[in-house]
């Protein structure tokens, strides 16, 4: 599949009928459990009330995985696995892999995914430390990393059960961090890079959320720093973002597109979506976008 075909698929998946509760935003979880109190690791983010405000865990049992399915939990560190279902079409098919919002779960995904199949894709979708049947909890200093391991696992293990395909990565909301790390670290892997409802830069997103960074001495680079790591991505790169997101701003994703060093890039802006409402709105502008 080139690439303007993948993006005309981004858009026929967005536009799929998805419950709301499904797609929550930090916004909408609010009342989750907060991470215990994180020990002393060094990393300045790692701060009780700067967790609170960005991690919002939900867990969840491991269950079978569904039809066309396979768990497959990736070691992130010593005792640690992070939970992964891969949902397949073909082996020799292009892979999505996909990182979640805030409050989201793999299994959340179940009822997604078969959109992604019926186009041909294989998508496959990763927890966080903490997060459905993964191990820990989440943390600033492992979010990034954990995310860099789980897809390190993932291609392994695609190799090995001789997957032919080319892989993607995308990151909806808070998962936009981690596809935009991934993606600048291992662009020689990556064919291309989504972003829905993604942000570049983290010090103003914290004081949406109630918490001013720069009070504790946290600069923007301390950060995720999404703006100044997607330069590195030359590939390319599809930003979708809602016109009236009150969590995270238009100019968000006006930055990153602007800041992308892809030679191929798009911003769409779905008119009158919101954070949590973009595949709800505008349904044929997905089916018929220029």
């Amino acid at each position: 599949m080139d690439w303007k075909g993948l993006q005309k698929t981004t858009f026929i998946l967005l536009c799929s009928i998805v419950p709301l509760s499904l797609l929550f935003g930090v916004a909408a979880c609010r009342e989750a459990t907060p991470p215990q109190k994180s020990v002393n690791t060094g990393h300045v983010m790692d701060h009780e009330d700067v967790l609170r405000v960005i991690f919002h865990p939900r867990k969840a049992r491991k269950t079978e995985a569904p039809q066309q399915a396979v768990n497959i939990d990736a070691p992130v560190a010593a005792g640690v696995k992070i939970g992964c279902r891969l949902f397949t079409h073909s082996p020799a098919a292009n892979t999505i892999i996909f990182f979640h919002g805030n409050g989201e779960i793999v299994p959340d995904y179940d009822d997604i995914a078969p959109f992604y199949l019926a186009e041909g894709l294989n998508f496959a979708v990763c927890d966080d430390r903490g997060y459905g049947w993964s191990d820990g909890e989440p943390l600033v200093s492992t979010f990034l990393a954990d995310a860099e391991a789980s897809f390190l696992h993932l291609r392994s293990w695609l190799t090995d059960s001789q997957y032919t395909g080319e892989l993607f990565v995308m990151g909806r909301s808070l998962g936009s961090a981690c596809a935009i790390e991934v993606a600048a670290k291992h662009s020689d892997a990556v064919g291309g890079l989504i972003i829905e409802s993604g942000f570049a830069k983290t010090l103003p997103l914290a004081k949406v959320l109630g918490i001013d960074l720069e009070q504790l001495g946290i600069r923007e680079e301390d950060t995720f720093n999404n703006s100044a790591k997607i330069v590195d991505f030359t590939k390319p790169t599809l930003i979708l973002h809602g016109q009236y997101d009150q969590l995270i701003p238009l100019w968000q994703a006006e930055s990153l597109h602007a800041a992308s060093g892809a030679k191929q890039k798009e911003l769409q802006v779905v008119p009158g979506a919101d954070h949590n409402s973009l595949p709800h709105v505008h349904r044929k502008r997905y089916w018929h976008r220029p």
